[in-house]
């Protein structure tokens, strides 16, 4: 386990992170795109619309891709909308189908329903070239995303990364518990992320995302990787971080585990983290243009 230490950080970022948050006050109606404290929503043929929020700025922008359940509004976020204000960058962030403020049936939705969103977004709302975050399953779509658009993808930051993770957690149940679920045609899945306590998937969910997975052979990923993962997440464990970093083409990956980090990353001191790890990425990227 290596050692991470960043020695820069440009002006404005300490702002970002001590300011509360931004909000944005626009008309209802902008260019033909409905707008409502600052969400925008662009339509798709046939598909639900999708509800998001963008910060123009400079190259390279950030893309904020939440985990399942969850929505673009969470601290995270909003601290990467923050962080890019301050430094003039732009930022995109946005629901998925079913999730947040997106129209559609959030258990209708499947890895690649939600992969088609990631994709969309990038080709018609994300401008020039873009590094990917993604918390969770986010990490997951980062992945699939960084892979059909690699012109678009200039890095990739994952947050306790979920790559293949329904999937490879279901094949690792015990033979009579996965034919008990079969049987019942849901799984259960146990989280310490939502007041239930657990998500609940059905099997053709996870028949479909097998289509998705990516950790059984090499990855082609040539751009900056970096992996933060928490030690004591106990939702998607950190060898998944790991098995990623593996499997990635790239020759520029790191693995960044907190000893005492949980599956959000949502303390003040992970989500500053996060935003060094990025800031560090834009001044590479900067640096090598």
């Amino acid at each position: 386990m290596a050692a991470v230490a960043f020695t820069h950080c440009r002006r404005g970022l300490f702002q970002a992170l001590a300011s509360g948050p931004v909000r944005v006050f626009s008309p209802n109606f902008v260019n033909g795109v409905r707008r409502k404290s600052g969400v925008q929503y662009i339509s798709r043929p046939d598909l639900p619309k999708l509800a998001y929020r963008k910060v123009k700025g400079k190259s390279p922008g950030v893309v904020f891709l939440p985990g399942y359940g969850s929505n673009m509004s969470g601290e995270k976020a909003q601290a990467l909308e923050d962080f890019c204000r301050s430094l003039g960058h732009s930022c995109l962030r946005f629901d998925y189908t079913g999730h947040g403020a997106s129209e559609g049936v959030f258990s209708e939705g499947t890895i690649g329903t939600w992969k088609k969103d990631v994709l969309f977004m990038l080709d018609e709302v994300a401008e020039g070239p873009q590094i990917l975050v993604g918390s969770s399953m986010g990490g997951w779509l980062m992945l699939l995303a960084a892979i059909s658009r690699p012109e678009k993808t200039k890095a990739l930051v994952g947050i306790s990364t979920a790559a293949d993770y329904f999937v490879t957690a279901f094949k690792s149940l015990p033979i009579q518990s996965r034919k008990e679920f079969e049987d019942k045609g849901t799984w259960a899945i146990p989280t310490k992320s939502n007041e239930e306590g657990f998500y609940t998937v059905s099997l053709d969910f996870l028949r479909e995302a097998e289509n998705h997975c990516i950790l059984h052979s090499p990855i082609p990923i040539t751009c900056p990787v970096r992996l933060i993962h928490g030690l004591k997440d106990e939702d998607v464990p950190w060898h998944v971080s790991m098995q990623v970093a593996e499997r990635v083409l790239s020759p520029d990956v790191d693995v960044i585990l907190r000893r005492h980090g949980q599956h959000r990353m949502a303390e003040k001191d992970d989500i500053k983290l996060i935003v060094y790890t990025i800031d560090d990425l834009i001044d590479k990227l900067t640096t090598l243009a």
